[in-house]
Formats: structure tokens, C-alpha cells, sequence
């Protein structure tokens, strides 16, 4: 409930908003949240990534950067699984591990080329979870710079 509040006055909030000013989108005194999404602009969201929380995934995603991967991603849920079979084509399972990628299957940036790491389960789909529930109430075509803390 909380969420599609916070999306409602947002959404009334940004109408009148231009790229230049911020609008800051935080969570009630009472809820726990290891992090927030700040919207940016009408079409960029900053979503601060728990590194302690998962750090496998988040030296993954640094290292990706650092190697010329895009912080970026424009949301594209219905080009997810078709950018996991470009991305994982040709990279083998591993008994105990999972098959990260950088940028994420959801994401439009990511497919062919995307970098793949092997990482435990749990960080992996700890993250992705809760990285699709930090983005839950966001359309397809949002921009979500993702901030490594």
C-alpha cells in the first residue's frame, strides 16, 4: 500500500517537473529498507544497490561498469527472457552456481554481450529479487541508474 502511494503522489508531483529538479521518494519512519530509489527526472530513477546486503552481485556489477557496461538500465520486462538466452548462449552451468549477468535480463541494455559471472544462488536471486521488487511499481522504459554504495 505503501508503494502505490508513494507512486500516486509522485506520479502528481513529477507533472509538473522538469529534468532539472529532484524528487525525492523515501520510505515512512516505520518501514526497514536497506536503501532507496530517488526519482531523478520523469524517466530516471538512482536505486542505491546493497552491496553488503548481496556482495557478489555488487562487485559484479562494479566490476561490469568498470569495464565500459553502462550504470543505466531502461526497464524491459518483456525482453527479459529473450536477452537471457542472447546473454547465457554459450557459457556453460556450474554444479552450485548461478550465471549472473551485467546488464540484467530485464534490463534493455542487456542481452548479447552482457557480462556473466558465476555467482552463488542465494546472492543471485536475493538480488534479483529484490531488485524487481524495488522496481515493481516502475513502467517499462524507466531508466534506473543503479548506484553501487
Amino acid at each position: 500500500m505503501f508503494r502505490w502511494i508513494i507512486s500516486i503522489l509522485a506520479t502528481a508531483l513529477l507533472a509538473g517537473c522538469n529534468v532539472q529538479q529532484q524528487i525525492e521518494i523515501t520510505p515512512s519512519k516505520t518501514a526497514t529498507v536497506a536503501s532507496q530509489a530517488t526519482q531523478v527526472s520523469a524517466e530516471t530513477v538512482k536505486l542505491e544497490f546493497p552491496s553488503a546486503k548481496y556482495p557478489e552481485t555488487a562487485q559484479h556489477i562494479k566490476d561490469a561498469i568498470a569495464a565500459g557496461h553502462s550504470n543505466t538500465c531502461t526497464i524491459d520486462r518483456d525482453g527479459a527472457d529473450h536477452n537471457r538466452e542472447l546473454s547465457l548462449k554459450g557459457v556453460p552451468t556450474r554444479k552450485g552456481k548461478d550465471r549472473d549477468e551485467w546488464p540484467m535480463a530485464m534490463c534493455a541494455e542487456g542481452g548479447d554481450g552482457a557480462d556473466i559471472r558465476y555467482i552463488s544462488p542465494k546472492d543471485n536471486r536475493g538480488a534479483g529479487s529484490w531488485v524487481g521488487h524495488k522496481l515493481d511499481d516502475y513502467p517499462d522504459g524507466t531508466k534506473i541508474e543503479f548506484i553501487i554504495k
